[in-house]
Formats: structure tokens, sequence, C-alpha cells
């Protein structure tokens, strides 16, 4: 497609008429590249995540404004409205707030740096953030592990943001399954929201980019973890713990970077979060390996240690978001851990006839019939499974 074939793009802020908080958006809105920030129905909860999108050089093709427009003028010589569809905020939208205020808060981190639009109270409002993320995750566990392995969600300009919760959800549920106090379970649980502060947007391009990371963005992703460390000291972080968790999350005697040390046990902690994490997130370039194949390796690389361990039991070995297929023949996806590790609660989507099953009806994995016979084989016909659909709405 040549320059002048590319669809013509809207400003975000010149089409703020056709938007309203918690209402389901007309259109696409795509950031400054062209990718994909927010897909038609979704919604922009508040004014953070709408400057968010502001500051993403966020746009909207011009056809789909055309059509958002013609639509509401029909309704409106119909004498018909617009139906309101905002609604009480679910757990889901929460944690998908939780995108926005990070990258506000990672885009704020390097105008520190930059000594551009300095925030006095910059270290106070990431502790404020990771306090509330950490609630979260206690609030329904199951739920954020679901968000990070389904993953059907494919905003690869979004990657860094994403991982960074994905990673954090998994360092509190293995920090926990440690028996780690309060304390060091909330520096790690900082660092792996954090340690990636400085390569947001180089994340998101190597997404999506179907060659090997050049030359210069390999030194870039080398020096990153001291970058990032040496961002969040100058925002005013003073907690030790979270600053070398970050500085060292890379690093290991044998082939980790820059400088080849053994590392603390938080440092390791979420390096083996964000390791796993990652193998289960596609990518442009490969596609995303199972959770029993990405902990299996994981085990592996770690010796066998107690943190491997720990992050593998915390998980599940079908973890929520895992599509199986059950003894019976039906398709399910995992939706809840339970005491028996390779029992979890399931959702029904497809019988046995390959047939969509309606409501998502739950299978006890303990039985005979209805035991989980392993992970699907063939994910291509499960393109996405709507959170809301078999949880309900949480909140």
């Amino acid at each position: 497609m040549s320059a002048t074939d590319a669809p013509q793009r809207v400003p975000l802020a010149e089409v703020a008429d056709l938007m309203a908080p918690g209402q389901p958006l007309p259109f696409r809105v795509l950031d400054a590249f062209g990718r994909l920030l927010l897909a038609q129905g979704q919604r922009i909860h508040d004014v953070r995540q709408l400057q968010a999108l502001l500051e993403r050089g966020a746009s909207v093709e011009r056809d789909e404004v055309q059509q958002a427009r013609a639509a509401r003028a029909a309704a409106a010589t119909g004498g018909s409205r617009v139906p309101s569809t905002t609604r009480e905020l679910t757990w889901f939208d929460h944690f998908d707030q939780q995108i926005w205020v990070l990258d506000d808060l990672l885009r704020a981190l390097g105008k520190n740096e930059a000594r551009e639009g300095v925030r006095a109270d910059l270290a106070a409002q990431l502790a404020a953030f990771g306090e509330h993320f950490i609630a979260l995750v206690e609030r329904q566990p199951d739920a954020a592990l679901f968000h990070a392995v389904r993953q059907d969600d494919k905003r690869c300009a979004l990657y860094a943001l994403t991982h960074a919760l994905h990673a954090a959800t998994v360092v509190q549920l293995a920090a926990r399954q440690l028996g780690w106090p309060a304390a060091q379970v909330r520096s790690a649980v900082f660092a792996a929201l954090t340690m990636n502060a400085a390569i947001v947007e180089l994340q998101g391009r190597m997404a999506e980019q179907k060659e090997s990371p050049s030359k210069a963005q390999v030194d870039v992703i080398r020096a990153h973890p001291h970058r990032a460390a040496e961002r969040l000291a100058a925002a005013g972080i003073a907690d030790a713990a979270w600053l070398d968790a970050v500085r060292d999350h890379h690093e290991r005697p044998v082939g980790g970077y820059p400088r080849g040390v053994e590392p603390g046990e938080l440092a390791r902690l979420v390096r083996a979060a964000d390791v796993y994490t990652a193998k289960i997130s596609p990518r442009a370039i490969r596609a995303a390996q199972t959770p029993q194949a990405a902990a299996r390796q994981l085990f592996q690389d770690e010796g066998g240690g107690p943190l491997a361990a720990a992050l593998i039991k915390a998980v599940g070995v079908y973890p929520p978001g895992d599509l199986v297929t059950l003894k019976n023949g039906e398709t399910a996806v995992v939706v809840a851990r339970t005491a028996v590790g390779n029992a979890p609660q399931v959702a029904v989507l497809f019988s046995a006839q390959g047939k969509p099953v309606a409501g998502a009806p739950r299978r006890d994995t303990t039985q005979g019939e209805t035991a989980i016979a392993g992970p699907l084989a063939d994910r291509s016909r499960v393109t996405r499974v709507l959170p809301e659909a078999v949880y309900g709405l949480l909140r």
C-alpha cells in the first residue's frame, strides 16, 4: 500500500463529541504508527486514560469517523436516541485501567529523567499504583492469571505495559507461595511493574517486528535494567530491594546481562516471571508457547530450584486462561485453580462435535469423563474468549 492509499486518520482530540466515559467506542483507536490501542466497542473510562492515549498520538481512521457520525445522524433523524450503555465498572474494567495508569507513570519517569514535566510526588504515585495493583490481584487472582495466560487482545503497541502487569501478577502469586513477608512481596511486585521502564516503546515495536533485533536494539535492551533503576532512583524511590531487583532482573552468573553476576532472590523471581510470561505471549516473529512448555523450560533453566517450583505451583499445571481438551472430547478454558494441581475448574467452549456450547458450563475435572486429557493441540479455532463470558461481571 502506497502512502496515498493509506487510510487517512483524524486526531482523537477532534472526535471528542463521539466519545463518552464508560461507553463503547464507535471506532478503533490507533497510535501514531497505526497500531491498535483500543478496539471498536472498548471503553475509555476516565480522563487519565484519555490523556495517555493523546500522548501516544492516538487517532481514528477518517472512514470510521464518518460512519460513526452518519449512524448518529440517522438515529437522530429517525427520532430515536443512541442508547446509553454506561454501566458500573467490573473488575476486568479496573484491571484494564491499570494499563493506562502504568503508561502514564512510566512516561512520567522518562520526563523526569529529561527534566521535563517533573512530578514532585512521582515516587508516591508509583507506590500507590503498586499497592492498588496488589489489591486487585488479591481480590481475583484467577481472573488476573486468566489475563496473563489467555492474551486474546492483540494490542502489540501496549505489549510492554500488559507484559509488566502479567509478570507482576505471577511474581505476586509466586512470592505468596514462597511465604515471603508483605514488604518483600511488595518490593518484588513493584520491581516487576517497573523493570522495563526504559524500553516501553521499544518493546511495543519489537513485539510486532518480524525480523530479529538489530544491534542498536540489542544494545538498548542490554542497558535497560540499569537505566530503569536510575530513572526510579531519580524519581525518589528509596526502596533498595525494589531498585536492586530492577537493576539485576536479567543477571545470572552465565548468560545474564549486563554484568553476568549472581542476582538476589527478588531479582531471580522477577526474572523467572518475566521469562515465563514472555514465553506464553505471542509475537509477530513466533507463536506463544503453551504454559506447560514454558513451565518445563523454566524448571530446567533454573535447575529445579525453589523459585521455579513455587512459580509453577502458584500458577498451576493448567493455569486459568489455558485451553484444554477433556476426556469426553469437549474443549474448555481453565477458569480457576484448585487444591489438586492438575484438576482445575474449567468452562466448556465447544462440544465433542466441535459446536459452541452456550453459557460456558463448568466441569469438575476430578471426575473420569470430564477429567483433562491434555492441552488443546489446535488452538487456532479458539480465537478469543471474553473473560466476562466465563466469569460473569466480577466486581
